[in-house]
């Protein structure tokens, strides 16, 4: 019986004597090198960022979702270590790529991180090698960009046979507490079914269930249909919102009673604006792939021309608020609460706070803000810092608005203490137009037993 190239590497892999390098380690790649070692593999990490090294190799965690407490005895045990060196891809058997993959100004795909890495892998590639991409990217990235720069520096290598090749969409998070890395289906294609088999079974000493599909391409559809499909819903539930406001309506009532069907609905909430490092960015890599292929994706169009107008719209609520009490917008003092893009997170990638900010500042306005997740960030020439005291900074300002609902704020004493408030997230449930169905129900109740 002949011991093939895969035989051997599955073997390594399941007796964990395999040496995995994850190449980037930022909100995925992180946790995935922290639940490999944890697994039993020999984990390395490779970031360009020096900060990231140096904290690894000390044991300390930068990334919310993965305390401190599991990455220091991962590397006290020398289970994962970390470097700057990409040398040390010459004695790793496996290899995850979980680097970032922005916009750029044109809206069009900036993968000059995946081609970064994958040069260096290719530069180093070897028999006996495993790839798998995770970063997000349009279909036809694995097999058309990355595939042809290995078979270009080592053109002696064969895919699925002399080393392999996957693609695994992450499914990162941030905040999430009930689904991880570890326990969120994992999707994964191969260029061929022996690379799928060694990636799933990589994988697989890791996480609980994994979803396998029939090519690369397929994996990379799948992670973008499922931000299309986010994206896209919140789009209709920003327009509702906009809708709601043209007939006098509260787009939060009319949403969470709809919601109260049990079958052929799904609620989705206006706020406002996209954020994070999946949701704005993703179903524009589909949008750009199709429009090279001479097709527009009008829904994908159309949700971002809806997703993109909110900060204006809610500046324009500021702008209502203030002339409601005889004030202009351009000198007024505006408090901004939470500039996450999400709720109990410190993460401010393209957070539509940040666009309210810029706009505010743009039309005069002095704006300060408050985030019990970030202390202080830069954007642009401004340099912005936490208010020391909240309350004090809410009572000074001409008006209040909400962007971000973090979890640890008392909402109601929030808003009792604002002389002005607008409140992208409705914090308050309903909002004060909307029925309190609580009493009504109570008062139903009452009735119904004759105690009225």
């Amino acid at each position: 019986m002949n011991i093939t190239v895969r035989d051997i590497l599955q073997q390594k892999i399941v007796r964990r004597e395999v040496t995995v390098a994850v190449i980037g380690l930022g909100y995925v790649g992180l946790p995935l090198a922290t639940i490999l070692a944890e697994a039993g593999s020999n984990v390395v990490g490779i970031d360009i960022d020096e900060r990231k090294v140096r904290m690894v190799c000390q044991g300390e965690s930068y990334i919310e979702d993965i305390p401190s407490a599991r990455v220091r005895p991962l590397v006290e045990e020398n289970r994962l270590r970390a470097t700057s060196d990409f040398d040390v891809l010459y004695t790793c058997d496996a290899i995850s790529i979980c680097v970032p993959t922005p916009l750029r100004k044109t809206r069009s795909p900036d993968v000059s991180h995946i081609l970064s890495a994958a040069d260096a892998i290719a530069r180093r590639l070897r028999k006996g090698m495993l790839v798998v991409l995770e970063s997000t990217t349009y279909p036809g990235t694995t097999t058309e960009v990355i595939l042809p720069r290995f078979r270009q520096a080592a053109p002696h290598l064969t895919v699925g046979e002399d080393f392999f090749l996957c693609f695994s969409p992450e499914r990162v998070d941030p905040g999430r507490k009930n689904w991880t890395t570890k326990n969120t289906p994992k999707v994964m294609g191969g260029e061929t079914l022996d690379c799928l088999e060694i990636g799933m079974t990589l994988y697989g000493t890791a996480i609980d269930t994994l979803v396998p599909v029939s090519s690369t391409e397929a994996a990379e559809m799948t992670k973008l249909l499922e931000n299309t499909f986010r994206a896209v819903n919140i789009g209709l539930a920003n327009e509702v919102l906009l809708i709601c406001d043209k007939l006098g309506l509260n787009a939060w009532e009319v949403i969470e009673a709809a919601a109260t069907k049990p079958f052929g609905f799904m609620k989705f909430l206006p706020g406002p604006g996209l954020g994070g490092h999946c949701i704005p960015v993703d179903p524009q890599y589909l949008s750009w792939k199709l429009r090279t292929l001479g097709y527009t994706a009008r829904f994908i169009e159309l949700a971002t021309e809806v997703n993109t107008s909110m900060p204006g719209y809610w500046v324009h609520q500021v702008q209502d608020a203030l002339n409601s009490d005889g004030k202009a917008l351009k000198g007024s003092d505006i408090l901004v609460i939470g500039v996450a893009y999400k709720k109990d997170v410190g993460d401010l990638r393209e957070s539509p706070a940040l666009d309210i900010i810029t706009l505010l500042h743009e039309k005069g306005a002095r704006v300060a803000y408050h985030d019990t997740h970030v202390p202080a960030f830069t954007l642009g020439e401004l340099e912005m810092v936490s208010v020391s005291d909240l309350e004090e900074a809410i009572v000074g300002a001409d008006c209040v608005l909400i962007a971000t609902d973090h979890g640890d704020y008392d909402w109601p004493r929030v808003h009792a203490k604002a002389c002005q408030m607008v409140d992208t997230r409705a914090t308050l449930g309903r909002e004060h137009a909307a029925i309190d169905r609580n009493t009504w129900q109570a008062f139903r109740q009452a009735v119904v037993s004759g105690d009225q």
